[in-house]
């Protein structure tokens, strides 16, 4: 079963500004401070889940992780692939860094159709917050 990693989207309005940015970059590289060390259990067909504005919006499949430098100056870098997928708009609390996020613990993914995509997402906190949702 993969492991999933979990990371807040800062500057990011909407999923559409995160699948705009990732078009004008060669490579898909998200940097951190800390290296995960499950990495093996990330690279069996884990995924990036992000979150934007307080609610996990979308994610991304990882492809790689590496650590690059040495020391004090070491930094993680996490490698994904398009397509950015939209998934069903989840809470999340604010948190530095990054977090693991087991399988059954993830949102689904949006299938084509779904009317959580047009939900704005703070109608969905809302929701979620009452228990409707």
């Amino acid at each position: 079963m993969p492991l999933h990693l979990i990371k807040l989207c800062v500057g990011v309005e909407r999923v559409e500004d995160l699948e705009a940015y990732w078009r004008g970059e060669a490579q898909r590289v998200v940097h951190t401070r800390q290296t995960p060390r499950r990495e093996a259990e990330l690279l069996d067909g884990g995924s990036l889940y992000w979150v934007i504005k307080g609610v996990v919006q979308c994610r991304q499949s990882i492809i790689a992780v590496e650590t690059v430098g040495e020391g004090a100056a070491s930094r993680c870098e996490i490698h994904v692939r398009l397509p950015v997928v939209r998934t069903l708009p989840t809470p999340r609390r604010p948190f530095q860094g990054w977090r693991y996020l087991k399988a059954e613990d993830a949102p689904a993914d949006l299938v084509d159709g779904d009317s959580g995509a047009e939900v704005p997402p703070d109608l969905v906190r809302q929701l979620r917050e009452l228990g409707a949702w």
